[in-house]
């Protein structure tokens, strides 16, 4: 079987350390997994904060707070405030955080070429 790797990715000249290079702010991004699965279950569109919890599962009421503040301070979605009664807010991806999707569905693609062969060789299950 060849394996067609792709070449390196040449960036402009980021300073003289390697903490400054661009790299580094995926490699936090994709450190976040609930930044990543709140970035996907947007995909579709704006969600209220209760339709994102229902939809994720498994995430508190404060973790799914304190990481939808994160992404809007990092320009990744928007809050929309509607004056209704009760209020409504939705949260809504921003055109770098639908930009965001593509590693997303990349490394999910990976996942399923590849989930059962890591598997295998962390719990020792069989390799189909």
């Amino acid at each position: 079987m060849t394996v067609e790797t792709p070449g390196p990715v040449r960036f402009p000249d980021y300073g003289e350390r390697e903490a400054d290079c661009p790299a580094r702010l995926a490699v936090d991004l994709f450190g976040n997994s609930w930044l990543m699965v709140i970035a996907y279950t947007l995909r579709d569109g704006p969600m209220r904060p209760v339709e994102l919890r229902a939809g994720i599962g498994g995430i508190s009421q404060k973790m799914l707070t304190q990481t939808l503040r994160r992404m809007e301070r990092m320009g990744l979605l928007e809050r929309r405030r509607y004056a209704e009664a009760p209020p409504r807010v939705e949260y809504g991806l921003t055109s770098a955080g639908v930009d965001l999707l593509v590693p997303i569905f990349a490394l999910g693609e990976w996942a399923d070429r590849h989930g059962d062969t890591v598997r295998a060789a962390l719990y020792g299950e069989p390799d189909d």
